[in-house]
């Protein structure tokens, strides 16, 4: 048999010797779920060293680290990296920089994706905003966070619309909008695109705000069974908004104060 799976007689009963011997880790690895149970597995390798040494066990950081992954005790909670798309794809200058005022129609949008939670899984919806009026000039719903659900908004946006070379879309730093895809688009309908500096939330704070107005006065009033009751009822309240919704600001619906500048 030595022979034949080409191990050494040594080594073989070398072997034989260790079977009835405990696991060398798994007093430690015992240690470890006791940490892990105590702070619900939330504990990554560096703090269960902090608490191993509290309990007077010493043990190399990467020593912990490697029995936490032989025995499934790695924390639960994983810490979203950031990513800066813009190191290598196309990244714009905030030419918006929080002037939220525009004086025409189809001067400054901005734009943002968010989520809808439904029994059925998560709804992702792409929205344009126009600052003049505030009313929502194109939206689109998809069950996956993609660039096509972007660009689907900015053409929906553009066949609704006369768009001039002084249309400006301003975004966050998300991958679709720093695409070669969406830098195309916007290049061949004439739009600038506008995009928020890192870790400035409120830089796009104009398209997280009718989020904020669509979740409270209308997603978070009912529960949403599937795709398609999210989809009927963001429809609904899109059409409510834009056409019946008086702002308080201009004692004006945004389709009323389009008009205004029409005429």
């Amino acid at each position: 048999m030595c022979r034949f799976f080409g191990v050494s007689r040594s080594g073989y009963y070398d072997y034989v010797k260790r079977m009835d011997i405990p696991a060398r880790d798994l007093p430690l690895a015992e240690k470890i779920k006791e940490c892990q149970d105590k702070c619900g597995k939330t504990y990554g390798y560096r703090r269960v060293h902090l608490w191993l040494e509290r309990e007077n066990i010493h043990h190399n950081p990467k020593t912990i680290l490697r029995v936490m992954q032989k025995y499934n005790l790695l924390s639960v909670v994983r810490r979203k990296k950031y990513r800066n798309y813009c190191d290598y794809l196309h990244c714009y200058p905030n030419l918006l920089n929080r002037d939220f005022k525009a004086d025409r129609p189809n001067q400054k949008w901005v734009t943002d994706i968010s989520y809808i939670k439904t029994q059925q899984g998560t709804l992702y919806l792409s929205v344009i905003r126009d600052l003049y009026d505030n009313s929502i000039v194109a939206y689109k719903t998809g069950t996956e966070q993609n660039i096509n659900l972007v660009l689907s908004t900015i053409r929906a946006a553009k066949r609704k619309e006369k768009v001039t070379a002084e249309l400006q879309l301003h975004s966050d730093q998300g991958f679709q909008y720093t695409s070669s895809a969406y830098f195309n688009l916007t290049k061949s309908y004439g739009i600038t695109p506008s995009m928020s500096r890192r870790g400035n939330p409120y830089d796009n704070a104009m398209a997280e705000n009718f989020f904020s107005i669509l979740k409270t006065e209308c997603i978070y009033r009912t529960k949403l069974k599937t795709y398609e009751d999210a989809r009927i009822l963001i429809s609904e309240y899109i059409h409510f908004y834009n056409n019946d919704r008086i702002q308080l600001k201009t004692k004006l619906t945004p389709l009323e104060k389009r008009s205004q500048y029409v005429a």
